[in-house]
């Protein structure tokens, strides 16, 4: 992985937020390189809309490994076709 570019920087260094869910108020813990969450307390998916790099920098693979990579892109391709 190269360990340089900033803008991976919250996906190799996971960085957490808070947030409240949409459906009961419930907090709810995301992690900057989580796709998604479940509400612990109703069962909402809760996603993260950090838009990465990612998605369009051709060094990406390299980057952030190709596990993470692998995921991104498929919640990429899964939020596109709705």
């Amino acid at each position: 992985m190269l360990d340089h570019c900033p803008g991976a920087a919250n996906l190799r260094t996971p960085t957490l937020a808070i947030k409240k869910c949409p459906q009961c108020g419930e907090e709810v813990e995301l992690f900057s390189n989580d796709i998604s969450v479940k509400c612990s307390n109703c069962g909402f998916v809760v996603y993260n809309d950090t838009i990465s790099c990612v998605q369009w920098c051709k060094y990406a693979k390299e980057c952030v490994g190709e596990e993470m990579y692998n995921r991104l892109m498929a919640q990429k391709d899964t939020d596109e076709k709705k």
